[in-house]
């Protein structure tokens, strides 16, 4: 069979790229959360502890330590394309108790525009700043905890490139590259991107360590908002492609992997810091609404 026809059928057959992968998500919480104060801190533990998957959280995370349930439950809005307790159409399964929404929401992940910046599909931008209204302002304890782990999310998705991508590759994922030092040679440029901040299983210790090092060797962004990251991230797009030829498909060669890793590690610790600065803006609006106490269970 012709590498050219090999190559088509790798991309027409393989799944979609997510986001960051589970490391990248761990690791912007661990960084977050040394951005809160102790009351932020408690108010995010408490709200979660409402979710219905809470317990399967603590039993990833392998530790009752609430940065690193918060750092599990960061990954959740992906885990819930595989569960069938969930469905792409909201309302094509009715609420379970605990649950606002059974949506997978999968267009919440991005935003794509066509190379004249004309917008196409996807919600990212504007289900940040829903989440954080609703987290500011809801009594309600069932929707603090489905909200929490979607903004976490969402806030480091936004800041990986190819979630504000181009519309024509489907933000990187109709893009295939050649990468001769990794086990699997050829991948998806969106997938590969996902993979720079670690192995996805990474975990505790050594998820601790990574953070500290990404604190570490990038300082704290400003903050801007949500309109800066996404342009941030689109901004970047412009150097995101290859521009070596490999033996079929663009080649990931040193100079490229060597910028692409610095930039996927500097977002990391951006989407982090500023995640936490974030958390801490909506906690001081909740307290200022005298809202707190509508997440604690024990009243």
């Amino acid at each position: 069979m012709r590498p050219l026809l090999i190559l088509l059928i790798f991309l027409l057959t393989s799944p979609t790229a997510l986001a960051w992968n589970g490391a990248g998500h761990r690791l912007g919480i661990l960084i977050a959360w040394q951005q809160m104060a102790p009351d932020t801190r408690e108010f995010i533990s408490l709200a979660l502890a409402r979710h219905p998957d809470h317990g399967r959280w603590r039993e990833k995370a392998g530790a009752d330590d609430p940065a690193l349930v918060f750092a599990e439950a960061s990954t959740w809005p992906d885990a819930i394309r595989h569960d069938p307790r969930f469905a792409d159409q909201p309302s094509d399964n009715p609420p379970l108790p605990g649950f606002p929404d059974m949506g997978r929401h999968g267009d919440w992940h991005y935003v794509d525009f066509d190379r004249h910046g004309k917008r196409g599909r996807g919600q990212i931008d504007r289900k940040i700043v829903e989440l954080g209204e609703l987290l500011a302002t809801s009594t309600q304890p069932a929707e603090l905890a489905w909200a929490l782990p979607w903004l976490a999310h969402l806030v480091a998705d936004l800041h990986q490139p190819f979630h504000a991508g181009y519309s024509e590759d489907r933000g990187g994922n109709t893009v295939l590259i050649e990468d001769p030092s990794a086990r699997q040679p050829f991948v998806k440029l969106h997938a590969w991107w996902d993979d720079l901040p670690g192995p996805s299983g990474l975990r505790g210790k050594r998820l601790r360590l990574r953070a500290e090092a990404l604190q570490a060797n990038w300082p704290a962004p400003r903050q801007g908002d949500v309109r800066q990251w996404l342009n941030e991230s689109r901004q970047l797009l412009k150097r995101a492609y290859p521009k070596t030829m490999g033996s079929v498909s663009l080649l990931i060669d040193e100079d490229y992997r060597q910028w692409a890793q610095a930039t996927g590690e500097r977002r990391v610790a951006e989407a982090g810091y500023r995640l936490g600065r974030l958390l801490e803006d909506i906690h001081r609006q909740r307290v200022s609404r005298e809202t707190p106490a509508a997440i604690n269970p024990g009243r």
